[in-house]
C-alpha cells in the first residue's frame, strides 16, 4: 500500500516537474518554487473543501484507505460504515473526497522534494544557501504528520488548527523563497517607513487565520444567525472558558459534556468582531502602500481581496453557509497572507537599499 501511495504521488508530481525540466527555460528552480506555491493555495483550497464537506474522516484510518490505497479497493468496509451509520463521516463520496486531497498532497511532498534537491545541486549557481529549501522540506513533513493526527485523532479541534497553520506557514515559506528568488526591482525610499506597520498587518493576520480556523473546525459559522448583530443581541451569553479550551474532543468540553451553544457563540463572536480590526487594519496599510513605487501592484489587489473577504463572510451567515462561499473565504485568507509576505518582502528591499545609502554618508561625515 505504501509504495502504491508513493508511486500516486510521484505521478501526479510528474506533471509539474516535466512544464519545469522539459521547456528550455535556464531558471528553473524560480519556477518550480512558484509552481509549488501556487499547487500548496490550491492545496489548502480543497483541505477546507475537504473539511467543510465534512470528509476529514471518510477514511478513518491514515495514509490509506481501510488498509488500501484507494477507496475503490476498499468498498466493503466502506460500504459497511455507511450502512452502521449512513448520515455519519464515512461515504463513497467523502471517501475520495478525503483520499484526494492525501494523493494532491503527497504530490506537493514530491515537489518540494525535488526543489530541496535542485538547491543543493544548484546551490553555487543560486548562491543561496539550501538549508532554507531543506527548512521546506521539514516542513512539509510536520505537516503530514499532523495531517495524520487529524485523522488517528478524530478531528480534534487543536489538532485541525495546526493542521491549518502549519500549511499557511508552509505557503509563506515558499512565497518567501520565491520572492528571493525574483530579480530586484525598483521600491520608493520612502517605503522603509512601513517596516513595523507591514508586520504588525502580518501578525493580525496570522491571528484572524488562527481564529477562522477555530470557527471552522468547531462548526461555529451558524452559532450567529444573523448580521450586524448575534442572535439578536449585540453582545450575546457566551461562554469564553469552553469555547477557548484547546486540547479537548470535537463537540465536547475538557470534561466530557458536549460543548454548550453559548461556547460556539463566543467562537464566532470573537472571530467576527476581530475582523473588522484586521480589515480597518489593512485597508489603512494597504492606502498607503499604494502610494509607494513598488508597493502599488500588491497594495490595489490587497484591497480587492478584503473586498471578497468581507463579501464572503457575511455571506457565510446570511446564506446560511454555502461551499463555495465558505471555500472561497479560505482562499481568500490565503491570498491575503501572500499579499501581505510580498508587501513585505519589498519593505525589505527598501529598508535594505535605504541602510546601503546611509552607510556612505555616515563615512563622509567622519571624514
Amino acid at each position: 500500500m505504501l509504495l502504491q501511495l508513493a508511486i500516486i504521488g510521484i505521478l501526479i508530481a510528474l506533471l509539474p516537474l516535466s512544464y519545469v525540466f522539459v521547456r528550455g527555460s535556464r531558471d528553473k528552480y524560480r519556477k518550480l518554487v512558484w509552481i509549488t506555491a501556487f499547487l500548496t493555495l490550491d492545496l489548502i483550497m480543497f483541505g477546507s473543501f475537504t473539511r467543510l464537506t465534512d470528509s476529514g474522516l471518510g477514511c478513518p484510518d491514515w495514509p490509506g484507505c481501510y488498509g488500501h490505497s484507494n477507496p475503490h479497493a476498499a468498498m466493503e468496509p466502506i460500504a459497511a460504515a455507511q450502512t452502521a451509520l449512513p448520515s455519519g463521516p464515512v461515504t463513497h463520496v467523502k471517501a475520495w473526497i478525503e483520499m484526494i486531497h492525501r494523493y494532491f498532497a503527497m504530490g506537493v511532498g514530491v515537489l518540494i522534494i525535488a526543489l530541496m534537491v535542485l538547491a543543493w545541486v544548484k546551490r553555487k549557481e543560486l548562491r543561496q544557501s539550501p538549508w532554507y529549501a531543506t527548512g521546506v522540506l521539514v516542513l512539509v513533513c510536520v505537516q503530514g504528520a499532523f495531517g495524520a493526527f487529524t485523522v488517528t485523532m478524530k478531528l480534534q479541534p487543536v489538532i485541525v488548527v495546526t493542521h491549518l497553520m502549519l500549511a499557511m506557514g508552509l505557503l509563506a515559506s515558499l512565497i518567501w523563497l520565491g520572492s528571493r528568488n525574483e530579480a530586484p526591482h525598483a521600491v520608493a525610499p520612502r517605503a522603509a517607513g512601513l517596516r513595523w506597520p507591514g508586520i504588525v498587518a502580518l501578525t493580525l493576520l496570522v491571528i484572524q487565520i488562527f481564529l477562522g480556523g477555530w470557527v471552522s473546525t468547531n462548526y461555529a459559522v451558524l452559532a450567529c444567525t444573523d448580521f450586524p448583530l448575534c442572535n439578536g443581541q449585540l453582545i450575546p451569553e457566551m461562554d469564553f472558558r469552553h469555547g477557548f479550551t484547546l486540547w479537548r474532543q470535537l463537540g465536547m468540553t475538557a470534561d466530557g459534556n458536549y460543548i454548550p451553544h453559548s461556547a460556539l457563540v463566543a467562537i464566532h463572536w470573537v472571530h467576527r468582531g476581530f475582523a473588522f480590526v484586521v480589515l480597518g487594519y489593512l485597508a489603512w496599510f494597504a492606502l498607503r502602500a499604494r502610494r509607494l513605487e513598488g508597493l502599488t501592484r500588491h497594495a490595489r489587489w490587497l484591497l480587492a481581496v478584503l473586498a471578497l473577504q468581507l463579501a464572503t463572510g457575511l455571506s457565510n451567515i446570511v446564506f446560511d453557509w454555502p461551499l463555495i462561499a465558505a471555500v472561497a473565504h479560505n482562499g481568500g485568507a490565503a491570498l491575503l497572507l501572500i499579499l501581505l509576505l510580498r508587501l513585505n518582502y519589498n519593505i525589505g528591499l527598501a529598508t535594505r537599499t535605504a541602510g546601503a545609502a546611509a552607510q556612505p554618508s555616515v563615512a563622509a561625515r567622519a571624514t
